[in-house]
C-alpha cells in the first residue's frame, strides 16, 4: 500500500478499533449492568420488603443520594481532566476503583442487626458509597468513547456493541435475580440477595478489569496530553447546546425508565399476583437487543437524532397498550407492551453516548476546548439524577398510595403501583421526544468532524 493511498484510508476510515477491543469496551457495560442492575431495579424492593424500611424513607435516601451525585459527578468529569498518565485518562479508574466499587455492591445488600434508626444510617452510607464509586467506573465508560476514534460510524458500532453487551447484562440480572434470590436464601430474602451480590459483583469486578487491560486511548489532543484547568474545562460546555439536549434527554429518560424497572416486582406481585412473573417481563428486555443490532444501519441512514426520535415514539405506544393491559389485567396485553416499549428503547439507550462524544467534539469545534472529563461526566450525574429522582417518585407515589409490604394492597396503593409503572414513564418518554427536537447536530457533523481533523494535524506537525 502506497502512502497516498494509506492517506485516503484514514480520511474516509480513520481510528477503527479491532473487535477484541470492541467486545472488551463492551463488557464494561455488561459488567455494570449485572451489578448496578441488581441495585437499581431490585434495592428498592430489598429495603421495604427485606429489610424492613419504609417506602418513603427509601425515597427520601434516592433524593439525598442525587443531592450527592450533584458534586460526584462533575468531581468525577474534572478528575478525569486532571489525569495524565501512561494509561491514558480515563482507562486508569477502572484499575484505581474497580475492587472499592465491587464491595460497596455487596455492602449495600449486607443485613446487619441493628435498630430502624441503624438500618437506615448502614442503608445511606453503604447506597451513597456504592452511588459515588459507581460513577468513578462507570463515567470512563462514556468518556473513554471520544478517544477511542473519531469515526463517526465506528462510535456509533462501539457504543452499539456496548449497549447490546449493557443490555444482555441487564437483561440477565432481571431475570437471575430472583431466582438467585430463592435459590440461595431458601425463603431468607437477605441471605438470598447478599450471597447473589456477591457472586455478581465478582463477574462484575473481573470484567471491568479486563476492559483496563484490553483498551486503548488513541485520541491525542493537545487538551488529553496535559490536565485542564477547571475554568478551561468549563469553556467546552459555553453554548453547548447539544450537550444541553442530550443531558436533559439522559435525566428524564432515566427517570422514567427507573421508575418503571423498580416497580415492575411491586406490580406483578400484588396487582396481578403472579410475582413469579417478574422474571418473565423483565427477561423481554431482550426484544431491544433486535433494535439495538440495527441502530448502525439506522443511524447510518435516518440519522442520529431522527432513530432516536422513532425509539420514544415506539416506547410511548408501547406505555400506552400498557395502560390497557393493566386496567384489563391481560398477561397477554402486558407482553406485547413490554416487546414494544423495550423496541423503542432500543433505538435510544445506544446513541445517549454517541451524542455525548458527539458534543465533546461540539466543545471543542465551537470554544476550542477537548474536555472529554466535564462534558461526559453529566452523563453519568443526568442519568444517575434521574434514577434518583425515579426511586424518589416511586417511593413517594407508593406512600401516598398506602402501601404497606408483604400486605394485600388497597385500591389506592394499586392505583399508585400502576401510576408508576405506566404513566411515569410515558411522561419521560415524551419530554425526551420533544427535546429531541432541538438536536441538530447530524446536519453539520461532516464539516465539524472535518475542521477537527485538520486541527489535529496542524497540532502534531507543530509537535514535530
Amino acid at each position: 500500500m502506497d502512502k497516498s493511498s494509506g492517506t485516503n484510508k484514514e480520511v474516509h476510515m480513520p481510528n477503527l478499533v479491532h473487535w477484541p477491543e470492541r467486545i472488551s469496551y463492551a463488557a464494561s457495560d455488561f459488567a455494570c449492568n449485572i451489578s448496578f442492575g441488581l441495585i437499581s431495579n431490585f434495592l428498592m424492593f430489598f429495603y421495604t420488603d427485606a429489610f424492613g424500611i419504609t417506602a418513603a424513607t427509601v425515597g427520601t435516601l434516592f433524593l439525598v443520594a442525587r443531592l450527592v451525585d450533584a458534586v460526584d459527578g462533575p468531581f468525577w468529569g474534572i478528575c478525569i481532566d486532571h489525569t495524565h498518565t501512561r494509561w491514558g485518562k480515563s482507562r486508569p479508574y477502572w484499575l484505581w476503583f474497580t475492587i472499592p466499587y465491587s464491595i460497596f455492591c455487596v455492602l449495600v445488600f449486607t443485613t446487619p442487626n441493628m435498630s430502624l434508626e441503624g438500618k437506615i444510617i448502614w442503608a445511606y452510607i453503604t447506597y451513597i458509597g456504592v452511588d459515588v464509586l459507581y460513577s468513578a467506573v462507570n463515567i470512563p465508560i462514556t468518556s473513554i468513547l471520544p478517544n477511542l476514534t473519531n469515526n463517526p460510524n465506528e462510535r456509533v458500532t462501539l457504543s452499539t456493541i456496548r449497549q447490546f453487551f449493557g443490555t444482555a447484562g441487564g437483561t440477565l440480572v432481571s431475570v437471575l435475580a430472583l431466582p438467585m434470590v430463592n435459590a440461595f436464601g431458601h425463603g431468607n430474602e437477605q441471605k438470598g440477595f447478599f450471597i447473589s451480590s456477591i457472586i455478581l459483583s465478582i463477574v462484575g469486578c473481573v470484567l471491568l478489569l479486563n476492559t483496563f487491560a484490553n483498551t486503548r486511548e488513541r485520541i491525542q489532543t493537545k487538551e488529553s496530553k496535559q490536565a485542564l484547568p477547571i475554568k478551561t474545562s468549563l469553556k467546552a460546555l459555553k453554548h453547548n447546546w447539544p450537550w444541553a439536549v442530550i443531558i436533559f434527554i439522559n435525566f428524564i429518560y432515566w427517570m422514567g425508565m427507573q421508575t418503571r424497572n423498580q416497580v415492575t416486582v411491586y406490580f406483578f406481585k400484588y396487582n396481578m399476583n403472579a410475582a413469579w412473573l417478574t422474571s418473565i417481563m423483565l427477561g423481554l428486555q431482550l426484544a431491544a437487543l433486535i433494535t439495538v443490532a440495527i441502530t448502525p444501519w439506522c443511524s447510518k441512514r435516518f440519522g442520529k437524532r431522527n432513530t432516536m426520535l422513532a425509539g420514544m415514539l415506539i416506547a410511548i405506544a408501547g406505555q400506552f397498550v400498557m395502560y390497557l393491559g393493566a386496567k384489563t389485567l391481560s398477561v397477554g396485553t402486558i407482553i406485547a407492551a413490554n416487546i414494544i416499549v423495550n423496541l423503542g428503547t432500543g433505538l435510544v439507550s445506544g446513541l445517549i453516548a454517541v451524542m455525548l462524544a458527539d458534543a465533546v467534539d461540539y466543545g471543542e469545534w465551537k470554544n476550542g476546548v477537548r474536555a472529554e472529563g466535564i462534558v461526559t461526566s453529566f452523563s453519568s450525574f443526568s442519568a444517575k439524577f434521574g434514577m434518583g429522582i425515579g426511586g424518589a417518585v416511586t417511593g413517594w407515589i407508593l406512600s401516598m398510595g398506602g402501601y404497606v409490604a408483604n400486605h394485600a394492597q388497597t385500591t389506592s396503593s394499586l392505583n399508585a403501583i400502576t401510576t408508576n409503572y405506566v404513566w411515569v414513564p410515558m411522561i419521560g418518554f415524551a419530554l425526551s421526544a420533544v427535546a429531541l427536537l432541538f438536536y441538530k447536530v447530524d446536519s453539520f457533523e461532516g464539516k465539524m468532524q472535518s475542521d477537527l481533523r485538520a486541527k489535529h494535524e496542524r497540532e502534531r506537525q507543530q509537535e514535530k
